[in-house]
């Protein structure tokens, strides 16, 4: 690793989820919706800076979903929360990881035409394939599969993990086409930002309506 992060910070993240936790309503929420209050919580001025992903996100009215939110720093606000709650025998709030699929496949059958740029792998990328399985097996039966896909990688296909799991695979589950998808074997620091700004100097997203999709949850 050759990544240097400051433990302090990571432990002013880990209060400030704890903070945050104790504000909001003890019930389950789902991580796009918990992120959303983060989001909230930031552009109400708690920012020490403006423009981060999350409040960017929260004003854009863009969901976000962190299928594994508890497997980070921000997870460790989470249990001192739940644990604290729990010796005052009070209610407390929890993270729904049912109701992350069930919007992210809100989202897919709402949205119509989709496709994935995929950064890396594991249960993000199985986690947005696999609203097309789950939309079709709610009942929609019409839903099309994600009609391109990117992937960037470093992963060996030769392990049989779910990072490396080709797009080719993805298909034979039914869940991506493979008319117009592309495996990226490359580090990612070296191709997403060619990628980004090819995509903002062809100036397409000018035109585009923004979608806000948080708004399939009164958001």
């Amino acid at each position: 690793y050759d990544t240097y992060i400051d433990e302090e910070e990571l432990q002013n993240c880990d209060g400030t989820i704890y903070a945050l936790c104790e504000m909001l309503e003890p019930r389950p929420y789902s991580s796009r919706e918990f992120i959303w209050e983060m989001g909230k919580w930031l552009a109400a001025g708690n920012a020490k800076k403006p423009g981060s992903l999350v409040q960017t996100a929260y004003e854009e009215g863009v969901p976000v979903f962190c299928p594994a939110f508890v497997d980070s720093s921000a997870g460790f606000g989470l249990v001192k929360h739940q644990v604290e709650r729990m010796k005052a025998k009070q209610p407390y709030l929890t993270i729904d990881a049912v109701a992350d699929f069930r919007e992210l496949t809100d989202v897919k059958i709402a949205a119509g035409s989709t496709g994935l740029f995929m950064v890396g792998g594991g249960v993000p990328k199985n986690f947005a394939q696999d609203t097309v399985v789950c939309a079709e097996i709610l009942g929609h039966e019409d839903v099309e599969m994600h009609k391109y896909a990117v992937q960037i990688t470093v992963a060996d296909v030769r392990d049989g993990a779910c990072s490396s799991s080709t797009l080719k695979e993805a298909c034979s589950w039914g869940k991506v086409d493979v008319t117009w998808e592309q495996m990226v074997f490359a580090e990612a620091t070296t191709v997403v930002p060619l990628i980004a700004s090819d995509a903002w100097h062809r100036g397409s997203w000018k035109t585009r309506t923004k979608r806000r999709w948080n708004k399939l949850f009164g958001k």
